[in-house]
């Protein structure tokens, strides 16, 4: 596959990633409304992943190969994707789904401004100014100064930092083990490290929350596996401003799920957040065609 293919490639998995996870957030928001402790909502996440992913890493990869390549930089992922969800779904204690997410998309900027260094990747003016409205579109959605400030902005915050260096990591693995066994080591390396600090907070759930609990592995195994082969396959730059894409999603489920129906500068913040993933990736695409005229 060439680069251009490759990158329409991962650029269709991210899309596809961010349509799913937001049913995730309406899950673990379900449980936290239940009073069940976040911990353990990010365990179920965890544990139920792993359950899940492990037969298909073990087809894919062989016993053998279960073993990563770099254990260092599983660890390192998994111990930032286990901080992002704790503090996103400890948000969604405070805030409406769509608005917890407005903030943590602080993401695709952390990853663009950290890809250089990290990834040794260009990103020209163009992308850095879609990026940067793309931002801005968010402060249009929370309106800082305007309305009071809730415990669940900065988790937010915090949260989406952390996912940012996940998504780095993530792109830094790319093509040394199989996608589906990157998977299913950061499920493990999750439940083992939650499984350690749980045990004080543990509430037995119900049959019901149960269900959730699968729902809510399910899910979180189906997005990240998504995002992790269009990782595999485009640049982190360029996938980057794609996860906003995902409020579209949002908020279409926090408003039929809990009636959380965004007001007008929320629509209008979507829409700038929406205009310049779409722009980002139409100017790839014509750069790859073309080659840049700029940087």
């Amino acid at each position: 596959m060439n680069d251009e293919r490759r990158n329409l490639a991962g650029i269709g998995l991210m899309l596809a990633a961010m349509a799913v996870m937001p049913f995730l957030d309406v899950v673990a928001k379900m449980l936290a409304l239940q009073d069940m402790p976040v911990l353990e909502i990010v365990w179920a996440r965890m544990a139920i992943g792993l359950l899940m992913t492990a037969p298909f890493a073990a087809r894919a990869a062989g016993p053998r190969g279960l073993w990563p390549s770099q254990p260092g930089l599983h660890v390192l992922r998994a111990g930032f994707l286990i901080g992002a969800t704790f503090c996103f779904f400890w948000s969604l204690k405070f805030l409406p789904i769509a608005d917890a997410l407005a903030i943590f998309f602080v993401q695709p900027l952390v990853v663009t401004a950290l890809s250089p260094l990290v990834l040794g990747e260009h990103v020209g003016r163009r992308r850095w100014t879609a990026v940067a409205i793309g931002f801005l579109g968010t402060l249009v959605i929370i309106r800082p100064g305007f309305q009071e400030i809730n415990p669940g902005m900065p988790l937010a915050l915090v949260s989406g930092t952390s996912l940012a260096l996940f998504m780095l990591i993530t792109r830094r693995m790319a093509g040394q083990d199989h996608p589906m066994v990157i998977t299913f080591h950061t499920s493990l390396i999750g439940a083992a490290a939650v499984s350690l600090v749980l045990w004080p907070f543990w509430q037995a759930p119900t049959a019901g929350q149960w269900l959730l609990f699968v729902a809510l592995g399910f899910i979180a195994t189906a997005g990240h596996y998504l995002i992790v082969m269009a990782y595999d396959r485009a640049e982190a730059s360029l996938l980057a401003p794609l996860a906003y894409t995902e409020m579209i999603m949002s908020v279409v489920v926090g408003w039929w799920f809990f009636g959380d129906f965004p007001d007008i500068w929320t629509f209008a913040g979507v829409g700038v957040l929406i205009g310049c993933a779409i722009y980002i990736s139409v100017r790839e695409h014509r750069v790859r065609q073309t080659g840049p005229s700029q940087p």
